[in-house]
């Protein structure tokens, strides 16, 4: 997913930045992160506040299972639901959701809220 296109789905906060990790991408708004892109999906944060919201509109969670994990670890980061990417204004309600997220979040290491 190019940077440009990633820049127009967050439109609706504004700017974001966008840093390289791993083997894709983090999206920051506001220092925080609020998305990810791996293996050219786009995942946005959720909590037991919205992860509700999410499964209930069809998204996936993304669990991780990497080479030194007996067994897989289910993210805070769900797949964006079908709907949005054909509607701006429905985007917009699930990139609002993914910051709400993500300010609801303690703190990483190293950051400050």
């Amino acid at each position: 997913m190019e940077n440009d296109a990633l820049e127009e789905i967050f439109q609706s906060l504004g700017r974001v930045t966008i840093r390289r990790m791993f083997s894709g991408k983090g999206i920051y708004h506001d220092g925080l992160i609020l998305a990810l892109v791996v293996d050219g999906e786009l995942l946005l944060k959720a909590d037991e506040v919205s992860a509700p919201a999410f499964e209930e509109a069809g998204a996936r969670r993304w669990v991780y299972s990497g080479k030194a994990r007996k067994s897989p670890v289910r993210m805070p980061y769900w797949s964006v639901p079908d709907a949005a990417y054909d509607d701006p204004e429905e985007m917009a309600k699930w990139v609002r959701l993914a910051y709400e997220a993500a300010l609801r979040a303690p703190p990483a290491r190293g950051q400050r809220k």
